[in-house]
Formats: C-alpha cells, structure tokens, sequence
C-alpha cells in the first residue's frame, strides 16, 4: 500500500492507496496520524508539506519506513513549465497531476478553494502552464475588517441576495458574489484558451461555491491526494 502524507498548516491530512485506487484517508494531529499506522502494511510513502515535518519524519522512521519527500528535484509525471519551481505549491503541482489521472483526455483547469484561491492549468499533452492565485472567502472577510477601522469580521455564509441593504450584508455580497464572478471569469478565460476543457474544483471551500457556479464542474476533495499518490507511483515505478 501507499501512505500519502499532506502536512498542512493546521493538520495532517493521509491516506493509503492501492494503486490508484484510494482505500481511506483521513485528517488530524501527529497522535491521529500514529494511530492511523497502525497495523497497515507500508511499501512507499511520499510526504507534502507547507510547514514542519520532522514529529512525522521521526515517526516514519522509528517504524522503518522509507519515505519521499515531495520538492523541485522531485521528479513528476508531468511538463512543469513554472518559471520559478522552487516556489511552485506542492498542492498546486499535485492538484494538476491528479486532475490528468482523472481526465487523461481533455485539458484540465483546477480551482482550489481554500485559504487562497488557486487556478492552475495542464494540457492533455500533460503540460503544466502555471496558473493565478487570489485571496480565499475566510481571507477576504478579515482582510476587510483588519485593514479598516469600521467594518466588522463576517463568518461566511449563504446568500440569495445581490444587492446589501446593511453593511453585514453589503460585506457579505461583495465578498461570495465577487469570489463567484471571479471564478466563472477565470473558467470563461480558460475556455476562450483551451478547447475541450475540464474544470475541478477542490479545497475546503469547494463545497461553498459548488452549487453557485453556473459553469460545468466537478467536485473532487480529494483531488491533492490523488496527485501526490500519483507521483509516488511515478516514482516507485523509476
């Protein structure tokens, strides 16, 4: 089996992988990730990280486990025609390499909803363009009440309404239907650019703008962890 490790800021995200068929996964601190170990038979392990991963690498080894750990020297499955790669997301890269595991046929244009939005494209020929990133729904939101001295800190929410008849609700439109418009301008870009394209979209927030979209999707959560699996496989297999 394969273990897939994604270390975020706050938690740790993994999963085992047969093949590429995911077996199950899961999320939480390094305590969860110990008792998630165990009893599983390992044979590659690849790690993501954006923050420290040494409690998680000493862990792997004191259990003997070889592991990889996902960088620029890292080779993938994939073009990468990022300029600069050594700052190239781990997730970025690995949503782009799940997206072709998924639609092998077709060009790709993932969105990644959670802290930042994060758009980035691959052709059918397995290219990596790059992409754009902007501020997510939570940074918005306090990003308007920290750098102003009277708008208050708004948790998200579901609107049905365009027009803000209070500031709460002037707040909350200009946020959720500017990160919408946002959204179906970008896919609408990308369409005029790429035939025969695919958008995913993914992260924390996916869900929040999964119906709001009128643009054709998919939703896929787990999309990082495919990606990164994928590159374990690519690996294993050289």
């Amino acid at each position: 089996m394969n273990l897939i490790i994604d270390i975020g800021n706050t938690n740790i995200k993994f999963a085992l992988f047969r093949g590429q068929t995911l077996l199950v996964n899961g999320s939480g601190n390094s305590a969860d990730f110990d008792l998630f170990l165990k009893g599983k038979k390992i044979v590659n392990t690849i790690i993501s990280s954006v923050s420290r991963s040494e409690d998680v690498e000493a862990l792997l080894i004191d259990k003997g486990l070889n592991f990889i750990h996902l960088s620029s020297e890292t080779t993938v499955p994939v073009s990468n025609n990022y300029t600069t790669p050594t700052t190239l997301g781990d997730d970025r890269l690995a949503n782009v390499i799940g997206a072709s595991v998924l639609f092998p046929n077709t060009n790709v244009l993932t969105i990644d909803c959670g802290t930042c939005i994060k758009f980035d494209a691959i052709t059918v020929q397995k290219e990596y363009k790059g992409g754009a990133i902007s501020p997510g729904l939570q940074m918005r939101f306090k990003a308007l009440n920290h750098f102003t001295n009277g708008l208050p800190f708004i948790e998200p929410q579901k609107i049905d309404f365009f027009i803000g008849d209070s500031s709460k609700n002037s707040i909350l439109s200009g946020v959720i239907n500017g990160c919408i418009q946002e959204i179906e301008g970008v896919i609408t870009q990308y369409n005029a650019i790429y035939e025969n394209l695919t958008v995913i979209l993914t992260g924390g927030d996916a869900s929040f703008f999964d119906k709001e979209l009128k643009s054709n999707i998919f939703v896929e959560s787990k999309l990082t962890l495919i990606g990164l699996n994928e590159i374990l496989l690519y690996n294993s297999r050289s």
